[in-house]
């Protein structure tokens, strides 16, 4: 298992993620949980959406095995950049013509005074994803080279970019600092464009662009970009079920009280954190290594890869978990309650964070199981548990929201993550899952796990007892 690897994508991701967190900081003293963050979080979350379905698997997990696979790289990369680039142009156009129903899809229990305010916001907001595809595109050819700090480092721009906003606009009324916020999105992801144009030119990968340019017309790589839009759209349905529940649940929560829409996005950066430097590092680092390895016929060292990743993973998203549950209250109150943001918002989100935390294990341990189903060219069976997750996580928002608010929404996203693991596992093999447990590591881990939770219980009571 590439140890150092893993190690140097997650430092990047952690730091993205602190100055993430960084962000929503001053997102929370300049706005708080009111009218208008709602407004900014509504109008960034289809671009987000979109960006974590292609940065974060969809992409990378189709494009990756065809390319491993293709015998005329350069040309087959350019033509699907291409294609890929000219729909989301012209898609990134209607929308700024016609930003109204798009919005008003994002917020169904909104009238359409506030839509019509929150419109302008999507309409600038939703070029992010054309940058964000560009990030994406160049991300996957450096990840061939087994390359990721660029990428994992990169999402800092981004943030750098808004805080800078945030830090010039501070004062002002909150309809100036959300749409400051909303420009930095797009000077960040310019940003996020040059740094990646600058590591492909040093690792020679610009010259493969620039050949593929030249021989674009070649025939033979219709069948390389029909196998790859085979595994596109079951890819798309299969990555995407935690961001789909979670835009369905912004929806919902338009219908719930003011502040909903907020409590989800702070309490979710939370969530995110620990996924994204655990999980997501390890199977961004993974990804390359298994697919090049089946594709050899060369099954021992992927599943020795798995055996090794599900270990680290179990430990490490394990006490994140509890400590995510345990010590929600002062995370939260040390990340968010200042300014704008008072301690009934504390509250609020705190409980909305403690449901997220419980899918935190299952949903890093699917993003492991479900790399072998990708690097197999199994996409469709992945789309597959993915729809039967996303029903569960829908129909228990539905059940769950009126009787727990924002809370349920979070639980219901939990309970779709769980569905979502115990399918995916089935599916590569109970049998391979039974050997991995049948470990002296499963009495370690238990233990250890007990006496964290003992630990963050006494914890948490000194902790809210000195600052309340």
């Amino acid at each position: 298992m590439r140890l150092r690897s893993i190690f140097t994508n997650s430092f990047g991701i952690l730091f993205s993620r602190v100055t993430g967190l960084g962000r929503d900081v001053l997102m929370a003293s300049a706005l708080g949980a009111s009218v208008w963050s709602d407004m900014f979080f509504v109008a960034f979350k289809l671009p987000n959406l979109f960006r974590r379905i292609f940065a974060e698997g969809a992409f990378t997990q189709a494009f990756m095995p065809s390319f491993i696979a293709s015998k005329n790289k350069g040309v087959f990369a350019t033509s699907i950049f291409l294609r890929f680039l000219l729909f989301l142009v012209s898609f990134s156009f209607i929308i700024t013509l016609f930003p109204e129903p798009i919005t008003k899809m994002l917020a169904w229990g909104w009238d359409w005074e506030q839509i019509g305010r929150t419109a302008p916001l999507t309409a600038i907001n939703f070029w992010y994803l054309d940058l964000i595809f560009i990030v994406t595109f160049l991300a996957t050819l450096l990840q061939y080279k087994e390359h990721f700090a660029t990428t994992a480092m990169s999402t800092a721009l981004l943030n750098i970019s808004m805080i800078t906003a945030l830090w010039l606009f501070m004062k002002e009324d909150p309809k100036t600092v959300a749409y400051a916020v909303s420009f930095a999105v797009l000077i960040g992801g310019a940003l996020q464009i040059a740094v990646h144009l600058i590591t492909l030119h040093h690792f020679r990968l610009d010259r493969l662009l620039l050949g593929g340019w030249k021989y674009r017309t070649k025939k033979d790589v219709i069948e390389e970009e029909k196998h790859f839009k085979d595994l596109f759209l079951p890819g798309i349905l299969g990555n995407s079920t935690p961001q789909i529940s979670a835009f369905i649940d912004t929806i919902l929560a338009t219908f719930l009280m003011t502040g909903s829409v907020s409590f989800l996005f702070y309490a979710n950066r939370v969530f995110q954190l620990p996924l994204a430097i655990i999980a997501i590092a390890t199977a961004t680092v993974l990804f390359p290594a298994v697919s090049k390895a089946l594709n050899n016929g060369n099954e021992t060292e992927a599943y020795k890869n798995l055996n090794q990743a599900f270990w680290l993973l179990s430990f490490l998203l394990g006490a994140a978990m509890l400590g995510g549950m345990l010590l929600a209250e002062p995370i939260v109150w040390l990340l968010f309650e200042r300014g704008k943001f008072t301690q009934a918002e504390t509250l609020q989100t705190v409980t909305v964070l403690q449901m997220y935390m419980i899918g935190l294990l299952p949903f890093g341990l699917a993003k492991l199981f479900s790399l072998f189903l990708y690097a197999s060219h199994r996409h469709r069976k992945a789309a597959k548990i993915a729809v039967y997750s996303l029903i569960a996580s829908v129909t228990s928002s539905l059940i769950l929201m009126h009787p727990l608010g924002a809370a349920g929404l979070a639980l219901a996203g939990s309970i779709g993550g769980w569905v979502l693991f115990i399918f995916t596992v089935r599916e590569v093999g109970t049998e391979r899952f039974i050997e991995i447990i049948r470990s002296r590591k499963l009495a370690y881990f238990a233990g250890m796990m007990f006496l964290f939770a003992i630990i963050l219980y006494y914890a948490n009571s000194w902790i809210v007892t000195l600052i309340r």
